[in-house]
């Protein structure tokens, strides 16, 4: 690896491609503003590779945002996190290059949204998919609720945006998140052989092929922008307290009901 150990993203050229290691796992590669920003870096300066991979430590791909400190939340930190989730996935949408996920383990709430934002995906059989946001106090404006409709179909989008079920590897499949699954130990050797086969094509075609393919997400960016500001707008509220603490104690939250 490029980076000191004790990085929380770590970048290794690999042959013609460049992977990006999340590295935390005492929170199972749960991300805040710092490390999406470094995670932005890495994108920009792998321009010259064929494709990016992005992977986790080994035991997680990525928890998604870090939810330290939400039962308390700082409004400039979460607006903070907010905003380094979305300028994240926007760098992986608008990387000249294809960006693979390769999903080592638990893709969950906005880990989820990261494989949704990659071009592609393999993921290891002990894999698992699913968003958490409203279980967490929280919804996931920065894909799951919109594009994501275009990958696997709006009514299963929504069971998965809405109900925050967990989802096998195999069924990430069969849905259309993932273009494969292979066992663990295999899992490098499979996206090295996805990386062979898109270094025998053309980067300036590839880059064209990929611009146009973001009509869908572009089309969405407008909603991304929208959803976060209501995230902020819901900063601090009883529901968000409550299924933070609920999520840190390990416990069912036990959310208010509606108002009338």
């Amino acid at each position: 690896m490029s980076d000191a150990p004790g990085s929380d993203v770590l970048v290794d050229q690999r042959g013609d491609a460049t992977w990006i290691t999340l590295n935390r796992p005492d929170r199972r590669n749960a991300y805040d503003p710092v490390m999406a920003e470094a995670v932005v870096e890495a994108l920009e300066g792998s321009t010259r590779s064929r494709a990016v991979v992005i992977t986790g430590v080994p035991g997680s791909f990525c928890a998604g945002g870090a939810l330290t400190g939400l039962a308390e939340p700082d409004v400039t930190a979460m607006r903070g996190l907010y905003r380094g989730s979305l300028r994240m996935f926007d760098a992986i949408r608008t990387h000249p290059r294809p960006v693979i996920a390769a999903v080592n383990g638990p893709a969950a709430g906005g880990g989820n949204e990261l494989v949704i934002a990659c071009d592609l995906a393999v993921a290891a059989e002990s894999a698992t998919f699913g968003q958490t946001g409203p279980r967490v106090g929280s919804a996931p404006v920065t894909g799951a609720t919109n594009v994501l409709g275009v990958q696997i179909g709006e009514k299963r989008a929504k069971e998965m945006a809405f109900l925050c079920r967990r989802y096998s590897a195999a069924q990430a499949l069969e849905l259309g998140l993932v273009n494969r699954v292979v066992p663990d130990d295999q899992l490098v050797a499979a996206v090295d052989e996805l990386v062979e086969e898109i270094s025998r094509l053309s980067p300036r075609y590839l880059e064209i092929a990929k611009v146009s393919s973001n009509v869908w997400w572009n089309a969405a960016r407008d909603s991304f922008t929208t959803g976060l500001g209501m995230l902020v707008q819901a900063i601090g509220s009883p529901d968000m307290a409550e299924g933070a603490q609920a999520f840190l104690d390990k416990r069912r939250p036990q959310f208010p009901p509606p108002d009338a």
